[in-house]
């Protein structure tokens, strides 16, 4: 009997010694060659051709299954015997799809994985020649039960029932045992998952990082690696480990897998949720919005900060917030007070003067908020601030308009008293007043209430209009009151004309500006006036007469409105026509009465027309209306003067 040849391809040289003492005892096989490497293995059936080949399945470089083709190839006549410590039957069946004539399970004893070898020979052992033939040679290094039982799997139980995906691999990284959580990770079969390359189960841009976590468990035992699945969006944190003998030599790969796309698509979108509200915060422009550290110092600035106070963020980051308060509050600690206040009560909010970098001031509405971590701690304060001053002026400009009002009430209560037949006329003047001014205060309170209330959520020009609506309603009062305090002093006698040479002309102009600016709708106005053409008048007084009678024109009339002056009859004559209307025949007689408007449809205090009258008289002339050939004609006779 001839022995047959045979190969020991294992990367523990310890093993091959005691396979290589055992089989020769055998009687039936010689070991020819032995290698550690899959590479080895191939290199080996090249050169000896031997009968058997026993490869390891796990070894680095190049493991046992991805050899078993390669050395297939290079001796098609040798048999290939796969030995690993896995148990998986799918390993058997992926050994044998390969091309192995047997797979055999490393053993704590030697003799069976020797008996199985020799049982391929299909001859038997030589019996024993003294001593015990079961018995390690004199090279085998430690006893056969110690050496093969570390390359034994360990763990078996919990292997399979873990929750989480876990498999175990070969050096070179290929699965050869998978528990179903990993199977159902990789979306596979039980068999199909067995000798499946972990680099195959990954999309091409991420092998790189897996290639790099294989080696790096080989070399230094453990390795964290996040990637896809091929195929797929699914995240899958992989955790390898090298098992390893009492010689600190790698045996086999353990791989730990958990699907985080869950994990990972909660936290990118807390990120993006968090980056929106920067870039939120910074590209607010109407608010300085900006966040304080415990003691108080600038720790953030965004773009309205900068826009509102002038500071860029380099200048002021890591300043105290009491930069931005007056010398007076600074003195009084009043910065200090706010954040103690906001620490106690959580909150604090108010309304005062605040400085920019320039020196100038604004009126500022400021909340402060106390900012505090999990367990309750003290980690800061967010500090939105708004310029306010424009609400504050409207404000201001009403109440100082509701003390005109109330002064002029008192100046017509004192001519009322100069004047006691006068007192019914005048009591209903207020009453016409009031009524009439309702409708200013009412814009200018709705409005200044909604940009106080709703600031931040109106636009840019929506605001810009219900400022415009504030300013024009305070102005519609101001000109009601001056008409109001003029026919007053009129009625006491308080008014006294000027002689001085007026040139007549720019006064008009003057006049038509007013009325424009009063009647903002009002179409153009044509002056008929002499360049060169004077007189010696009062000046502001021939302007408020010519300013009544165009506003009047603008409120009543109709385009176009032309506005002459010249003498007649050694006197002079100014009029404004237009082709309105003009005034029914029945209230001609008592145009320039007092409040001649009332009970019918008008606008203002009714008394522009009386207060033309009586500047008339004041400045020696009368005031006159008539309607001819289709055209209303209010005129002014004054005397020149020279």
């Amino acid at each position: 009997m001839s022995p047959h040849t045979i190969a020991v391809v294992d990367d523990a040289p310890e093993v091959r010694a005691l396979l290589r003492t055992r089989l020769r005892l055998t009687g039936v096989l010689t070991v020819v060659a032995e290698g550690g490497t899959g590479y080895d293995a191939v290199a080996i059936a090249a050169e000896h051709r031997p009968d058997l080949m026993l490869l390891d399945a796990s070894m680095p470089g190049l493991g046992g299954l991805d050899a078993i083709e390669q050395v297939r190839e290079a001796s098609p006549a040798t048999r290939v015997v796969l030995y690993s410590g896995f148990s998986e039957e799918g390993l058997e069946s992926r050994a044998l799809e390969l091309g192995a004539a047997a797979f055999v399970q490393k053993s704590d004893r030697v003799d069976e994985v020797v008996d199985a070898l020799t049982a391929l020979t299909g001859e038997a052992p030589e019996p024993p020649s003294g001593g015990d033939a079961r018995a390690p040679g004199p090279d085998a290094p430690r006893g056969e039960e110690q050496i093969l039982g570390e390359h034994v799997e360990r763990f078996r139980a919990v292997f399979d029932q873990a929750a989480i995906g876990m498999g175990t691999l070969t050096l070179t990284g290929q699965i050869v045992r998978a528990n179903a959580a990993l199977v159902r990770l990789l979306d596979a079969t039980a068999e199909s998952a067995v000798g499946l390359a972990l680099l195959d189960a990954v999309p091409a841009a991420d092998r790189d990082a897996v290639t790099f976590a294989l080696a790096t468990a080989v070399q230094e035992s453990v390795a964290r690696v996040e990637h896809r699945l091929a195929g797929t969006e699914r995240l899958v944190t992989s955790t390898i480990a090298a098992v390893r003998d009492s010689q600190q030599r790698p045996l086999y790969l353990l791989l730990q897998s958990q699907d985080v796309t869950a994990q990972r698509t909660t936290e990118r979108a807390l990120v993006e949720s968090e980056e929106r509200f920067r870039l939120l915060v910074e590209s607010v422009t109407d608010y300085a919005i900006f966040m304080l550290d415990p003691e108080g110092r600038i720790a953030s600035w965004n773009r309205g900060a900068e826009r509102l106070k002038g500071y860029t963020a380099d200048e002021i980051l890591g300043q105290h917030f009491r930069t931005f308060y007056t010398d007076a509050a600074r003195a009084s600690r009043h910065p200090e007070s706010e954040l103690a206040a906001a620490t106690r009560d959580g909150r604090y909010q108010e309304e005062g003067w605040r400085v920019r970098k320039d020196g100038t001031l604004f009126w500022a509405n400021v909340v402060l908020t106390a900012l505090r971590d999990a367990r309750g701690d003290l980690v800061g304060f967010a500090k939105v601030t708004r310029d306010v001053t424009a609400q504050r002026r409207a404000s201001l400009d009403l109440e100082r308009s509701a003390s005109e009002l109330a002064d002029a009430n008192s100046d017509l209560s004192a001519a009322n008293v100069r004047l006691g037949a006068a007192a019914e006329e005048r009591a209903h003047v207020l009453a016409i007043t009031a009524h009439e001014l309702r409708s200013p205060i009412a814009v200018v309170g709705g409005a200044a209430s909604t940009l106080a209330r709703h600031w931040a959520q109106l636009e840019d020009a929506k605001r810009a209009d219900l400022l415009a609506s504030v300013a024009s309603s305070a102005e519609q009062m101001r000109r009601m009151l001056h008409e109001l305090l003029l026919a007053a002093r009129l009625d006491a006698g308080a008014v006294r004309s000027a002689r001085d040479v007026v040139r007549v002309r720019p006064v008009l102009e003057d006049a038509v500006a007013r009325s424009r600016a009063a009647e903002p709708g009002a179409g153009d106005v044509e002056v008929d006036c002499a360049d060169d053409l004077e007189l010696l008048t009062d000046a502001e007084q021939l302007c408020q007469v010519a300013t009544n009678y165009l506003t009047n024109a603008a409120r009543y009339g109709a385009a176009p409105v032309v506005v002459r002056a010249g003498v007649e009859e050694g006197r002079l004559q100014v009029l404004v026509e237009d082709r309105g209307p003009g005034v029914p025949d029945g209230v001609v007689g008592h145009l320039f009465d007092e409040m001649f408007l009332r009970g019918g449809s008008r606008r203002g205090t009714g008394l522009g027309l009386y207060i033309v009258q009586r500047l008339a008289h004041a400045l020696g002339g009368e005031a006159w209306y008539e309607r001819d050939d289709g055209l209303t004609r209010f005129g002014v006779t004054l005397p020149l003067g020279r």
